[in-house]
């Protein structure tokens, strides 16, 4: 039987987020792996995972888990 661990988590390709990802990634297969330059790109995702996280969260002040 072959069942996620998490089978609610989203996958990363379901995520609004998912362009700035794929952007991070092929700006280190560009740069031979060089972090330095690819900061920005790491400093956009990070951005847009916070604000992700921030209006996950705001929408899940006004549901109850147990309502």
């Amino acid at each position: 039987m072959s069942t996620q661990a998490y089978p609610s988590a989203a996958r990363i390709s379901d995520s609004p987020c998912y362009p700035q990802y794929t952007a991070s990634l092929k700006c280190l297969e560009e740069s031979g792996s060089d972090k330095s330059k690819c900061q920005e790109h790491f400093d956009v995702y990070k951005e847009c995972k916070k604000k992700e996280r921030e209006a996950r969260l705001e929408r899940n002040k006004t549901r109850s888990f147990f309502s």
